[in-house]
């Protein structure tokens, strides 16, 4: 266990080339005194490991120095084999550079562990489109990526669909990266401050299918060193969903309807709802649940059939009384020929 920390301690170092305690301390999930310890193991091992005191100091290794500490265990050639999506680089147009590491890196490894890349393709797969979604990439996002890999501004057009109406607005971004979710590309970038926020820069997410045009300029911009792709990501689509859920309705629910409530609507707004939700002397269950709308509400909740009676507002009651009246009407000869049947039987 320690080995393994102090290699990545110098594999770290090495990258960085300089690192606070306390940035060591959470990268090794230690405590800095912990980091000192090592720091000192490895010196003592003729690794040439400096610190520098005082509030400003941290840790780095001297002279340039190179560790030939790279050998990979099984369990980490395999994570390492696992990590490419495949079709997210075949649409980004990795996929001959993807190939190409790949046998470098087994060609580097050592011979009992040649056969890691098969053995894991043959056990894991991503398949990151959802049901029923034919997987089409974007026309134009490999020059996105490009822009992205390179830091450089880009001039678009996008269609947006809002509530503010369609049509196509024009947009100088700053690409900072791109998100495959369940098929669909996202570009995260950022807006310069401009006539209109004359202050302020913004941080926006756009659709890739919905770039009409984009022309990458010379021009680069400076990364914010700040910026995490994946945090950042979290944190809008979070938003996003909770801004989709704009009107309530109030339900009813049987102990059966409590139960499969999650599965037909968000889970976190089903959540929302049950915990705040009172329970009567029969066992129902009335909520207050946020859906997106009322008609997008009324095709989810139709899932529960009779286990939900819709309260509030009146007109989604009206539309489902009016939903149960034909469904009965639907099956009243099938409910009249069974009743006289089972009547025969008894006889």
């Amino acid at each position: 266990m320690r080995a393994a920390r102090l290699i990545k301690m110098v594999l770290l170092l090495q990258a960085r080339r300089e690192m606070t305690g306390a940035q060591l301390a959470a990268e090794l999930e230690v405590s800095e005194r912990t980091v000192s310890r090592d720091v000192q193991a490895l010196s003592e091992a003729g690794v040439p490991v400096y610190a520098d005191r005082g509030r400003a100091g941290g840790y780095r290794l001297v002279g340039g120095y190179r560790t030939r500490l790279t050998g990979m265990g099984r369990t980490e050639a395999e994570a390492l084999f696992l990590s490419g999506v495949p079709s997210a680089l075949r649409d980004l147009g990795l996929d001959d550079a993807a190939s190409a590491a790949k046998l470098k890196v087994s060609a580097a490894l050592d011979p009992t562990l040649r056969d890691v890349h098969d053995s894991t393709a043959q056990r894991f797969h991503l398949d990151a489109p959802g049901w029923w979604q034919a997987p089409e990439t974007p026309p134009l996002l490999p020059v996105l990526a490009d822009a992205v890999w390179s830091d450089r501004r880009a001039a678009v057009r996008y269609r947006r669909r809002d509530e503010r109406g369609g049509g196509e607005v024009e947009r100088d971004l700053e690409p900072y990266g791109l998100v495959l979710k369940a098929g669909q590309w996202y570009l995260a970038a950022r807006v310069p401050a401009d006539a209109e926020h004359p202050l302020r820069s913004r941080w926006r997410v756009y659709r890739v299918d919905r770039f009409t045009e984009v022309t990458v300029g010379d021009e680069r911009f400076d990364r914010d060193t700040d910026f995490e792709l994946a945090a950042f990501w979290a944190q809008q689509a979070a938003a996003f969903a909770r801004s989709l859920l704009r009107e309530q309705v109030t339900l009813r629910l049987t102990e059966l309807g409590t139960r499969r409530l999650r599965h037909v609507i968000d889970r976190d707004a089903a959540h929302e709802a049950l915990a705040g939700g009172t329970v009567d002397e029969q066992g129902r269950t009335t909520v207050t649940l946020r859906v997106e709308s009322e008609e997008v509400g009324y095709s989810q909740l139709l899932a529960l059939g009779p286990e939900c009676e819709v309260l509030a507002p009146p007109p989604l009651r009206q539309r489902f009384a009016d939903a149960a009246r034909r469904a009965a009407a639907l099956y009243a000869g099938e409910a009249g020929s069974a009743g006289r049947s089972g009547s025969e039987d008894q006889r």
